[in-house]
């Protein structure tokens, strides 16, 4: 069934509305919700759904601008549910005004279930980005205030106003109460119907073409690797051959083609380097896929395989790895060994447990943790004996170690400085209580008394911190021994930033290492992969958590 987009209400000091617009003079539905408040773009409303699409007009007759959001409306109609629709702006003519750097020539700003019910804006951005649609920018978010709306400024040369909705779900017969534009005065400028004259296409900018990959579009590594600021390393056909073969949507495409056009760079790196365009969760992603998918194309024991595959798919997704590893196999061997771990991924059911709702935060993340390594392992066989499996973990009884992991001036020591721990071990200040931070001749030493640290102030309860900089597994492995021994939950704190920030970091601090010590770490630098702790936090240069795994927060687990 199509349905007709409703006709938004002008807010009350809207200066663009006509006479023949609907202007709402009631907000009490707004007053003490939370709204998000959208850029409104200048193009053409239209609703997809997974047998068709139409513009504002149920009728809408053929026209040239239309034919690049029913392309892309074929490439992901097997996604949309039965009776869903998406409701967006297909921006690829220009109308009143000018865009030079748009995403994609569509953008989803609300979707609809068969009942007729708007999703809560929190559902509607995962959802449209799964698709490979992007969202208008968020202008501001908060409890609906009328001053802090009518203060919002906009570039009127480029936007053409903004929409306010509620950040909850509606349903369509609500529409009118929940939704409300601002336009600004005469944003119709041309004295010429846009449908009347020739098409003049809006520009897409850098970022359009991963949104393309994400919508199944074609993926060209020339405008990829311009996206990303990065010089491609793999060739058209490596990168066309994952596209081909992964057949979904939204970022796991996207994932897979930028692991293969990127495969062999340095993963220690990669993640800094790629978070400024792709968000930190999608750049560690990436780099993940591009250490992880060369363990594929080396023979491995069958026996051991099942539970090995379950461990790689609590970091990674299966399908993306194989895909990858298959397409970048250097010898007939190696694509080989990756088919015939392939077929082994096909048995395997990536279980994610129960989110153990009712405990405290940090049992509950210790209970996913200890269900999903006993999965693994085959102690249990679903979610019905997870319980069981965590009973003494449920109480939160148990010490906490944060360990920190990241090159020298990578920021750990502020980041632990702003922890509430009972106790921080630092090596720096070992060394410095031994003579000098800068001597390295007692490591051992160092390290073990560290250690012995560590060790008494777990069994002393309470959070403590390990502040080193932890670059391999060897290092940190002896840490999570001590944890082990000790009953505690480890989280992982990986800081991630990029290599001319710390260099010049280290040149600022006062105990700057040397130049090549900096860059010996960064050669040995071995980041750790989610689930090798309980749960792990990516922390950006300034010290903000942007991403986790295994926290309930992060909604890993779901």
């Amino acid at each position: 069934m199509r349905t007709h987009y409703p006709r938004t209400p002008h807010l009350p000091w809207s200066p663009g509305a006509t006479s023949d617009d609907v202007r709402t003079g009631d907000l009490s539905h707004l007053i003490g919700r939370e709204v998000v408040v959208t850029e409104k773009l200048d193009g053409e409303n239209t609703t997809l759904y997974g047998d068709g699409l139409h513009a504002r007009s149920l009728d809408s007759v053929h026209h040239p601008s239309r034919a690049w959001v029913k392309a892309l409306q074929s490439r992901i109609a097997q996604h949309i549910p039965t009776g869903w629709r998406i409701s967006g702006e297909n921006m690829y003519a220009r109308h009143s005004l000018p865009y030079d750097q748009l995403d994609s020539y569509f953008y989803g700003f609300s979707v609809w279930d068969a009942d007729g019910h708007c999703l809560d804006w929190d559902r509607t951005v995962p959802f449209l980005r799964g698709l490979g649609i992007p969202t208008p920018s968020v202008l501001w978010r908060g409890t609906f205030d009328e001053r802090a709306l009518r203060a919002l400024r906009l570039d009127l040369s480029r936007q053409e106003g903004y929409v306010v909705r509620t950040a909850e779900g509606f349903a369509d017969t609500g529409f009118r109460h929940r939704v409300a534009k601002w336009v600004r005065a005469g944003h119709v400028r041309t004295d010429t119907h846009w449908m009347h004259s020739a098409v003049v296409a809006n520009g897409l900018g850098p970022a359009a073409a991963l949104w393309s990959v994400r919508s199944g579009g074609p993926a060209s590594v020339e405008e990829l690797a311009h996206a990303l600021g990065v010089t491609a390393r793999a060739s058209d056909a490596v990168v066309a051959e994952v596209a081909d073969r992964l057949g979904q949507t939204g970022d796991g495409r996207l994932t897979a083609v930028l692991a293969a056009l990127l495969h062999g760079e340095r993963r220690s790196t990669l993640t800094a380097r790629l978070r400024p365009t792709l968000g930190m969760r999608l750049a560690r992603q990436v780099a993940d896929v591009i250490g992880l998918a060369p363990g594929l194309q080396r023979p491995y024991p069958d026996e051991e395989r099942p539970t090995g595959l379950l461990r790689l798919s609590y970091a990674a997704d299966l399908g993306v790895l194989h895909t990858v590893a298959a397409a970048t196999a250097q010898t007939t061997q190696e694509r080989e060994q990756s088919e015939w771990s392939a077929l082994y991924a096909e048995e395997i059911r990536a279980w994610q447990p129960p989110r153990f709702d009712g405990l405290g935060p940090d049992a509950a993340d210790r209970c996913r943790a200890e269900a999903r390594e006993a999965y693994a392992e085959g102690r249990i066989g679903g979610p019905e004996e997870a319980a069981a499996a965590t009973w003494r973990w449920r109480d939160g009884d148990f010490p906490q170690l944060v360990h920190m992991v990241g090159p020298s001036g990578s920021g750990k020591s502020t980041f632990a400085r702003g922890l509430r721990a009972d106790v921080v071990v630092s090596l720096d200040e070992l060394r410095e209580a031994a003579g000098s931070r800068a001597d390295q001749r007692g490591n051992g030493d160092v390290l073990r008394t560290g250690l012995n640290q560590l060790d008494q102030a777990l069994g002393a309860g309470g959070t403590v911190v390990w502040d080193a900089t932890s670059l391999n597994r060897h290092q940190r492995a002896l840490v999570r021994k001590v944890a082990r021994r000790r009953n505690a939950l480890l989280t992982h704190a990986v800081m991630v930033v990029d290599e001319v920030q710390l260099v010049r970091r280290n040149a600022g601090r006062a105990h700057a290492v040397p130049r090549e010590v900096l860059e010996s770490q960064l050669r040995r630098y071995e980041p750790p992969y989610p689930g090798r702790a309980h749960r792990t936090w990516y922390i950006g240069p300034d010290g903000t958590i942007e991403d986790k795994y295994g926290d309930g927060d992060s909604h890993a687990d779901e």
